[in-house]
């Protein structure tokens, strides 16, 4: 199964960068699209080249559907839309972060679902539904690395913990 990663240009990938760290290293199949397969500028500067165009992937391989933050006026489109409400009806793990959940919002992801939109919170899951703040990165990485049960132990998640958010070494 795929754990799916919509970028763009001006897309944040400082949002996304641990999360992707966890997914390699628990040799997730991590797929990066665009929505036309060319490679995309992120917000920070640097080239990405994806793997495929967005509609290339079969959603019946799908695993998880991320979409990080950025200036996501790209990606705001009735396709998109209608490709995460599909997603949504399988009970896909779809996680958005910073304005990636405003993207999640108008494609109606977030109809009777808890999210940041509708809460204070930095981080909220409800269902099969991830949202976060920019801020929380951090948190949103090991939130999804959970759903996808990428810990091998109550242990492992915690010095993960430790060591990312509470910038501690491991020994």
């Amino acid at each position: 199964m795929k754990d799916v990663f919509l970028v763009y240009d001006k897309s944040c990938f400082y949002e996304i960068v641990i999360l992707n760290y966890f997914m390699s290293f628990s040799h997730c199949d991590m797929v990066f699209c665009s929505l036309d397969g060319k490679h995309v500028r992120a917000m920070e500067g640097f080239s990405v080249n994806v793997d495929m165009p967005l509609d290339a992937i079969d959603k019946e391989q799908i695993r998880s559907f991320i979409l990080p933050g950025g200036n996501i006026s790209e990606i705001d489109t009735p396709e998109v839309k209608s490709y995460m409400q599909a997603l949504m009806k399988r009970e896909i793990l779809i996680a958005g972060i910073c304005a990636g959940v405003d993207v999640l919002d108008h494609a109606g992801i977030l109809c009777d679902v808890k999210s940041t939109h509708s809460s204070d919170a930095d981080l909220v899951t409800d269902k099969n539904v991830i949202t976060a703040r920019a801020n929380a990165y951090v948190d949103f990485a090991v939130e999804v690395a959970k759903k996808l049960n990428l810990f091998v132990s109550e242990d492992d998640l915690q010095e993960t913990i430790n060591f990312w958010k509470h910038y501690q070494r491991v020994q």
